[in-house]
This record gives structure tokens, C-alpha cells and sequence, in this order.
């Protein structure tokens, strides 16, 4: 049987899972490594894409990223370490979208390994918002944007020369806000981020 329109649309969108951060609010502890669900936190955003219909998914490495590789189960992601790591989240974004170049991927759709409330449901919705390479979508919480957010093919370059420090993509963002379109996800995500020692009771 073959594939109808839709389907063939979101082949081809790959999950881009930024997990470099070295938890510096939460005394040197890798994001990546914290606790969740007695696994670590990253296995289970790696979950999360892959369960709301991302592939191939792609993982952003940085602090102990020797470590994540030995006690994270991540077989199957193509995963790629950002020397870089401590200079903000725009490095990792950079590293994250060079490495999709050339993959045949339409799209990316990133996450931040952070934010375990976001679940499979949400990256579903955003990728449902997949036209062309051209388009750009995020989720929205209560009609704030946040993430995921989805980047066709056609952004990556433009993103990642604005991309630096913890900003991210966020002034490309704001510098296109009006070709972005918003999927409301407050009705089955949470868009918390663990970063002080107060937030880890989110992980429980």
C-alpha cells in the first residue's frame, strides 16, 4: 500500500537532541546524566522523539561526554560531541545542524534534554506543522513559543550563523516570528526546565 501525502511529509524529519549542558546551577551535574525514571535524563528525551515520530534522531554532547556515552543507552542516535559545549547552547545548535547537512533530512525538530515535561504528544503536534523546507514551527504554551521547535532544511544555514551563546536560534526566532507557526501544546506539555537543585524534584 502506498504512502499518502502526510506520511511522506514527515519522513525525513530528524530529531535534533541538544543535551551539552554541564548543569553549572546544579553544582557541575551533566543534564544529561541526571536521574529520571531511575534511567538517565537524556535516554528518555531521546524517547520522546523518537515515540512523537522523529528519525533519525541526532544527540548534542558536551560536559562528561565520555561518561553519557558509558551509561546512557542512546543505540541508534547519531550522536556528536561539541568541544565547544561551555560557550552556550548556540554552539551546540551549530554543531547539531552541521551534522544533519548532507543526511537528506527536511527538517529538524529541536529539543532540549532539560525539559522532561514536554513528552511525545507535543513533538507529534510540531511535527504535524511540516509543509516544506521552508517551514518554521514551534510549540506554544499558552501562546508562548518554546520547544520544540522545527526548522526546515532551508533555515539551518541562516540559524546557525546567528547562533551563539545560550540565546540559541531565539534571534532568528524573533527576527522571523511572523513566518513561525505556533502549536498550542499547554494542554499536554509542561514547559519547565530543570536548572537549579529547587528543580529537581520535577525529576521524582
Amino acid at each position: 500500500m502506498g504512502r499518502n501525502r502526510s506520511e511522506d511529509e514527515a519522513v525525513g524529519v530528524a530529531g535534533l537532541l541538544l543535551a551539552a549542558g554541564g548543569g553549572r546551577r546544579l553544582g557541575g551535574r551533566p543534564k544529561a546524566l541526571l536521574e529520571y525514571r531511575g534511567r538517565p535524563l537524556v535516554e528518555h528525551a531521546v524517547r520522546v522523539l523518537r515515540d512523537g515520530g522523529c528519525g533519525p534522531v541526532h544527540v548534542v554532547l558536551g560536559a562528561s561526554a565520555p561518561d553519557v556515552r558509558t551509561r546512557a543507552d542512546l543505540a541508534g542516535c547519531v550522536l556528536i560531541d561539541n568541544p565547544q559545549w561551555e560557550q552556550g547552547m548556540g554552539s551546540s545548535l551549530r554543531a547539531g545542524l552541521a551534522s544533519l547537512a548532507g543526511t537528506g533530512a527536511r527538517a529538524a525538530l529541536v529539543s532540549l534534554v532539560d525539559q522532561p515535561g514536554i513528552g511525545a504528544a507535543a513533538v507529534t503536534r510540531v511535527l504535524a506543522a511540516y509543509r516544506s523546507p521552508d517551514s518554521l514551527a514551534a510549540a506554544a504554551y499558552d501562546g508562548q513559543r518554546g520547544h520544540p521547535v522545527l526548522f526546515g532544511a532551508d533555515h539551518w544555514e541562516p540559524v546557525a550563523v546567528t547562533a551563539e551563546g545560550d540565546r540559541g536560534a531565539r534571534a532568528y526566532l524573533k527576527a522571523h516570528e511572523d513566518a513561525i507557526t505556533l502549536v498550542e501544546c499547554g494542554d499536554v506539555a509542561e514547559a519547565y526546565d530543570i536548572d537549579t537543585p529547587g528543580d529537581l524534584g520535577r525529576l521524582e
